[in-house]
């Protein structure tokens, strides 16, 4: 990678070099274009006229008057502000920096199976099954496992009616897409997943898992998209019988889960055992 790579990753990565405040990219910059023997930045002092002060104070001074918001912008913003501004240098210099690497894409096999089915359709259980006839290793997190890490109250959070309603707010929503986000790259980085959720938006919600997975660079043949079904009637004496769950959640969820959702495959959990279910899916695995 040579310096204006390395400079636009730093600028795209800012966390990955130890930069959280701008003192630190202003100490970083200054440093990188010493050690460029003045080749990156050639210019950039006497382009924002710093005079006698220090690069922290005129930078901040500089994007405080272009931007009066700029104040209020926390350490990361800030950062990014200041790479920005030198990248709008490098552009009128005639020496743009080059754009952030698209990121490689995975292609055919498979890293991710996602289930989805309503609550009580026997999605855990198929998870379970998948890792012992499956013959390489796979993780299995669930949406479940997401909402035990979270802490007993969050800000517009998930909430479950007393009819068996489950609703979300955006406190929740954002926690839950730095979730997937981590899920997907920890299939980026190797470990093959599986995903065990209900979409309780239908369409949106896989939209919202498909992003985080394109973002990942995991390509359509590395995502396996697959549908519980299961009764509402036979979600409804499972759930009864395993008694921790909110009575009504079930039924509600038997269908509504699947709306405007595209699956690769379906498995009905309410007819077939869980270890057939598991092994339909499994023929389809790259």
């Amino acid at each position: 990678m040579d310096i204006d790579d390395r400079l636009a990753d730093v600028r795209f990565r800012p966390s990955v070099y130890g930069i959280a405040t701008l003192r630190d990219a202003c100490v970083f910059l200054y440093g990188f274009d010493a050690a460029s023997e003045n080749r990156v930045l050639r210019g950039f002092q006497q382009w924002v006229d710093p005079g006698p002060l220090v690069w922290a104070s005129v930078v901040s001074g500089l994007l405080e008057k272009r931007d009066p918001s700029f104040p209020g912008l926390d350490d990361a913003a800030q950062v990014a502000a200041l790479f920005d501004l030198v990248a709008e240098f490098r552009a009128e210099r005639g020496d743009p920096l080059p754009a952030p690497p698209a990121p490689t894409r995975i292609h055919a096999a498979t890293r991710v199976i996602v289930l989805n089915g309503g609550s009580s359709s026997g999605k855990s259980t198929i998870a379970r099954c998948l890792q012992t006839v499956l013959p390489e290793p796979w993780l299995t997190l669930g949406v479940d496992t997401l909402i035990d890490a979270m802490p007993g109250s969050v800000d517009e959070g998930i909430d479950f009616a007393v009819d068996g309603g489950v609703s979300v707010g955006s406190g929740f929503q954002r926690l839950e897409d730095a979730w997937m986000t981590g899920v997907a790259a920890m299939a980026r980085a190797g470990a093959r997943v599986i995903v065990d959720d209900v979409f309780l938006g239908g369409a949106a919600s896989q939209q919202r898992w498909r992003d985080s997975l394109d973002s990942a660079g995991l390509d359509g043949l590395g995502v396996l998209w697959v549908g519980v079904r299961c009764h509402g009637v036979v979600a409804a004496e499972r759930e009864s019988a395993r008694g921790d769950r909110v009575t009504g959640m079930a039924e509600t969820q038997a269908e509504s889960v699947h709306r405007g959702v595209v699956y690769d495959l379906e498995v009905d959990s309410g007819v077939n055992d869980a270890l057939v279910c598991a092994r339909e899916i499994a023929a389809r695995v790259r």
